[in-house]
């Protein structure tokens, strides 16, 4: 993270004439003088935070920093529990595979599904074969009716440069 938009100008370093402040109760206390809203601020034992400094004239609230701070930091905490990290595995063919090849790589592919991960089925065009990429495709299209009780096509085959990819992410479970 970049410091500039890390930090918080507070207190003396606000250098602007006149703010529009705001109490941490909501109470607006209107337009006036950085130094009336800073005597205000310390009459409460509290900071004086802009919170807007590109509005015309600033918007200011006072406030608890240090504890604003914390609850701020309490939600990103919060907020990155609830994220999930979505695993994607990638199975690589050629166009001239053999069916049991195929089988073998499905197998492993079927476990990665059931496990929740996506998987990704690359078939690798070499030298000649990119005049005939639908071969890469047929070879795909022959692996979708293997895992479809699994897994879901959520990005049909296509041409990525020297590639066909497809990409196919687990069945969602009806939560009954």
């Amino acid at each position: 993270m970049s410091r500039k938009k890390d930090q918080v100008l507070l207190n003396e370093q606000i250098r602007v004439p006149e703010v529009r402040c705001v109490g941490d109760d909501g109470t607006q206390y209107g337009i006036i003088s950085r130094d009336e809203a800073l005597r205000l601020a310390e009459q409460r034992g509290l900071d004086l935070v802009l919170i807007a400094p590109n509005a015309n004239p600033p918007v200011c609230k006072i406030m608890d920093y240090g504890k604003f701070k914390y609850q701020q930091e309490k939600k990103l905490k919060e907020a990155k529990k609830k994220q999930t990290k979505i695993e994607v595995k990638e199975i690589k063919f050629s166009v001239k595979i053999a069916q049991n090849d195929i089988d073998y790589k499905v197998k492993h592919a079927r476990e990665f599904l059931e496990k929740g991960k996506h998987v990704k089925f690359r078939v690798f065009l070499r030298g000649r074969e990119m005049a005939h990429p639908e071969a890469g495709v047929e070879v795909l299209n022959k692996i979708i009716p293997l895992i479809e009780d699994v897994g879901v096509v959520e990005k049909k085959p296509h041409q990525e440069g020297r590639y066909i990819n497809m990409l196919v992410v687990p069945k969602k479970e009806d939560k009954k």
